[in-house]
């Protein structure tokens, strides 16, 4: 397994620093090279045409020297005296005549035929040139010079002799020379890497060091810190990109403010109206319970006590809807508030399921179970829960599978994951697939063309947040073999201190 700290050097490799480190060494160090390199080859040209020139012109000040005692047409002896005055390695020749030593001891095998093709050419002109050509012998560099012998007449006529004179100099030193020059290059080169590594980090530092910022504001806003703000300086690309942050942070801010007074007050609202309207609602509660009773009690003979019977149940059934909505806004703005106060206790999920379907009348259409099952002393469905608020979670559930499913409709209590599941199985058709994901949406209905129901639309919603409140989950889903499934998913946990005890229920 890799080690943490190669890792983070992994890491930090491959983002923006690393990057931005890496092409400036890499820049420098070819700027290095490159400057280097120029450098060593000026270097070793010039050195060797120093070399070049001062061995040709050596070469033509001896023979300047030395050609004027030289019998013309020259023998033997004078083609060796004129070879010693050039010096060891040298060769000079004369029609059939040859005069050699040091590197031209075996003849004319050590001058190269172009060479040699060179000065015969001169020899047919009036002008004398030196010509040279660099040649390899036994490992070594070794630079041949040849050139021929002119003949100046009384008269300053200047014509060839017919002699040619050869020297070789060894280029060894030179050689030596120019590695030393490429290994300094090369070391001067090496030399540059950590500094431009060091120049690169500290470059980085200043170019990041804006970026830097900018992540820890976007940070601090992500986190809900909406005053946070970067300090932008100078007119560069950075600078303006700060500028613009800062801009899109008081943009946002301003916004997040507006809407959370905006949420504030519908909260408020919705609180006021719904506490305005109990006090009215429940006088008229009384009031159309009381009409019901007495209408109900009454024997009508004619179409029009039958009418008013008929608007008291109508009246009566409305009046207690309108209650209902009341009660679940109420609720809704309490969740919104953040102002739920738990009540907790041990309780057992399955009887609460029980209870919850007894009291309502939903026996004979609802069946309950425990998976897998257990005995009653077992207690595998026992959660720390407000009771209240899990019997409100329970029947909206059921409710909800009785009223818009078919029977029968299966609750299945099982414990996983360190809690206790249960799952609300009908029997109908199933949520419409575009619906599905909509379903714990406060008045949302399934079927758009029902513009009245019996129930208030935040039923599911409301089951929800109780269920989040609680720590637990509640989603949704249709079966593959037909019929929605809701599951609720409560944590076996203990009561926090913050929460209201039992003790203090009213």
């Amino acid at each position: 397994m890799m080690p943490s700290w190669m890792l983070r050097a992994v890491r930090a490799s491959s983002g923006l620093r690393g990057r931005l480190i890496g092409t400036f060494v890499v820049v420098m160090v070819l700027g290095a090279a490159a400057a280097a390199w120029a450098g060593v080859q000026q270097s070793t040209a010039s050195l060797i045409r120093s070399h070049t020139d001062s061995a040709a012109a050596e070469l033509i000040s001896r023979v300047t020297q030395a050609s004027p005692s030289v019998r013309y047409p020259p023998r033997q002896d004078s083609l060796d005296q004129l070879r010693n005055a050039v010096g060891v390695n040298s060769l000079v020749s004369f029609d059939d005549h040859i005069s050699r030593s040091g590197f031209f001891a075996s003849g004319w095998e050590s001058v190269p035929p172009d060479l040699r093709s060179a000065i015969t050419t001169q020899e047919r002109s009036d002008e004398a040139r030196v010509s040279m050509q660099r040649v390899e012998s036994d490992g070594a560099p070794w630079l041949v010079i040849g050139t021929p012998v002119m003949i100046t007449s009384p008269g300053g006529q200047r014509t060839p002799s017919g002699i040619e004179v050869y020297a070789a100099y060894d280029l060894t030193g030179v050689d030596e020379q120019v590695d030393a020059l490429v290994r300094n290059a090369a070391t001067t080169t090496a030399l540059v890497l950590p500094v431009a590594v060091l120049l690169a980090i500290l470059a980085s530092r200043s170019v990041l060091r804006p970026v830097a910022r900018l992540r820890a504001t976007a940070q601090s806003l992500a986190s809900g810190d909406l005053t946070a703000r970067s300090e932008s300086a100078g007119v560069d690309e950075l600078a303006q990109l700060t500028r613009t942050v800062n801009e899109m942070a008081e943009s946002l801010q301003s916004s997040m403010e507006s809407m959370a007074q905006m949420e504030e007050g519908s909260r408020r609202f919705a609180a006021d109206v719904s506490h305005e309207l109990r006090t009215p609602l429940s006088t008229l509660t009384a009031a159309v319970e009381v009409l019901h009773d007495v209408l109900a009690r009454a024997d009508y003979a004619d179409l029009s006590d039958e009418d008013a019977r008929e608007s008291a149940e109508l009246a009566f059934h409305e009046t207690q809807r309108l209650v209902t909505l009341v009660e679940d806004i109420m609720e809704v703005a309490r969740f919104d508030a953040g102002t739920t106060r738990l009540r907790r206790e041990t309780v057992d999920v399955a009887e609460v399921a029980q209870e919850c379907v007894s009291i309502r009348g939903w026996s004979d259409d609802v069946r309950i179970t425990r998976v897998p099952e257990s005995s009653a002393s077992e207690r595998t469905s026992t959660v720390c829960a407000d009771r209240a608020r899990l019997d409100v979670i329970l029947a909206n559930l059921i409710g909800n599978a009785v009223t818009h499913g078919d029977a029968p409709v299966h609750v299945e209590i099982s414990t996983r994951d360190g809690g206790v599941s249960v799952a609300v199985i009908d029997s109908g058709p199933g949520i419409p697939p575009n619906d599905l994901p909509f379903v714990f949406t406060r008045f949302y209905k399934t079927d758009a063309s029902r513009t009245r129901t019996h129930g208030s639309g935040l039923g599911l919603a409301i089951a929800r947040e109780n269920a989040i409140v609680h720590g637990g989950t509640l989603t949704a889903q249709n079966r593959d073999d037909g019929g929605a499934e809701f599951t609720l998913w409560l944590p076996v946990n203990v009561p926090d201190a913050s929460e209201t005890p039992k003790e203090d229920r009213p």
